[in-house]
């Protein structure tokens, strides 16, 4: 497509003139004789290149270079007859690339023009860049920490090829921001990505979303529907949760990822598409394998490229880069003003062990923009955070995170006399003759979360901050165990 520039000149001689000067290089023109007509081609246009004149009749052409977004604005080429060296300094601070003299000659004209569009290129491969690597980002991941510099180079190097990448980490890492940054990493970037994910669909109906079907395939299939491997055709597929797929089905998978091939529900027709695979798993895949729950050479086909995301806990101040970008995102989408983090808030976040992972980061910055109206982020601000296994936060901290919630007029970092108090009652109450098997413990928990939500498991498994496949797991463990 060829570049767009928009000429911004009231003299329609010079600006017809100025038009011819471009026939030769293939460019796209367009005329504005004043400036109500440059605002609105401004808008409707959208030219790469400005030509403004700064003498219009209804205004001034600097105030139209000044209205401009620097973010998005086109290059610009100011063009007077009146010239003085103010006037130049002051196109220049507004934006302008360069500054041109009336009368032009045509090949100045010419080669001023090209160096703009030159230099506007150039800007938006530096602003790719800085997308994609500034600021320890690599696409939409965060961290600059050894560990996630070592996955981006892992999806750099896989980038150009079509190799299965499997991705595996706990839940809450961001395995699927990992996939997206693999297929915008490759040269299928301009082409879809499909995400699946195999946990969230009952398995009679997996096989249809995989590969789709034909009208009248099952009961309910009242229109044909391209599936998954359809849509990602050109571009990458991913299949997150894989594990959590019937063997079954898995033998289809891997003649599908072998031959490039499929059928759809209903049909005997092939069909052939070309699409790259990305698959993730909250599990370990191997040990999955020798327990018999996954194929064994749909293993090996898939994991050529693995890709190991580290939790949170394991990514030490990426936990503040990533708190940061999440307080700038969510305040956008929460109508909130966002300022920073004060020390001890970024203490605590370093400090806390977040078994729920970057999710649970999110779920707590939410919480406190949306229940705090003030700009800069303080330590009292944060809401109580579960005990974790892995945690590394002091015991001490919590309580005075508790209390903190409890009476908010108290200082937070030290609890008042009655609550501390009150965890010490409860602590010598407590007997050795109180204490349960944990996995009893959980059990009537789940329970009671699963009746609150009137026995809605994937609604409890969202308020539980786990996957549905988990809570399903755990009921069968208990029915096996003959534990009512």
């Amino acid at each position: 497509m060829p570049p767009k520039i928009l000429i911004v000149e009231d003299t329609e001689s010079l600006a017809l003139m100025y038009q011819s000067y471009l026939i030769p290089t293939g460019v796209e023109t367009r005329i504005a004789y004043n400036g109500e007509q440059a605002v609105a081609a401004l808008q409707e246009f959208e030219p790469d290149l400005v030509i403004l004149d700064v003498m219009l009749p209804d205004m001034n052409g600097l105030d139209i270079l000044s209205s401009l977004d620097p973010d998005t604005a086109p290059q610009v080429i100011v063009l007077t007859g009146h010239a003085t060296k103010e006037m130049a300094i002051k196109a220049i601070k507004l934006g302008a690339s360069d500054f041109l003299e009336k009368p032009i000659e045509a090949d100045r004209f010419r080669i001023t023009v090209n160096n703009a569009l030159k230099l506007k290129d150039l800007k938006q491969t530096v602003k790719s860049y800085q997308t994609t690597y500034e600021n320890g980002k690599y696409y939409d991941l965060i961290g600059s920490s050894s560990e996630m510099q070592s996955v981006y180079q892992i999806i750099k190097s896989a980038s150009a090829s079509k190799a299965t990448v499997f991705i595996t980490g706990e839940s809450g890492t961001g395995k699927e921001l990992c996939a997206r940054a693999v297929h915008l990493a490759s040269p299928r970037a301009n082409n879809p990505f499909v995400a699946l994910n195999c946990a969230a669909i009952p398995k009679d109906l997996i096989e249809s979303e995989i590969f789709g079907h034909l009208k009248g395939a099952f009961t309910g299939a009242i229109a044909n529907r391209e599936g998954a491997a359809g849509q990602a055709d050109g571009g990458t597929l991913f299949l997150d949760e894989l594990c959590e797929m019937d063997i079954n089905l898995q033998s289809k998978l891997l003649r599908f990822i072998q031959t490039g091939c499929y059928q759809q529900v209903g049909s005997e027709k092939e069909v052939k598409v070309d699409v790259r695979f990305v698959c993730a798993t909250n599990r370990d895949p191997l040990l999955e394998v020798q327990e018999g729950r996954f194929r064994e050479d749909l293993y090996y086909r898939l994991h050529v490229i693995p890709i190991a995301l580290p939790p949170l806990n394991q990514r030490g101040k990426d936990v503040i880069e990533i708190a940061d970008a999440l307080f700038k995102k969510i305040s956008k989408e929460e109508g909130r003003a966002y300022k920073g983090m004060s020390e001890g808030v970024k203490n605590l976040f370093l400090s806390y062990g977040w078994p729920g992972n970057v999710r649970q980061l999110e779920n707590t910055i939410r919480n406190i923009l949306v229940l705090h109206d003030e700009s800069y982020i303080e330590a009292s601000m944060i809401p109580a955070l579960p005990n974790a296994q892995n945690q590394s936060q002091p015991v001490a901290t919590t309580v005075n995170t508790v209390a903190s919630e409890v009476m908010p007029s108290q200082s937070f970092t030290s609890p008042s006399t009655e609550a501390t108090t009150v965890i010490s009652e409860v602590a010598t109450a407590f007997s050795q003759a109180d204490i349960e098997p944990l996995w009893l413990v959980e059990k009537r928990y789940i329970e009671q979360a699963i009746d609150a939500c009137d026995n809605n498991i994937p609604k409890a498994a969202a308020l539980l901050d786990v996957s549905p496949s988990t809570i399903y797991r755990k009921i069968k463990s208990w029915e096996e165990m003959q534990v009512s």
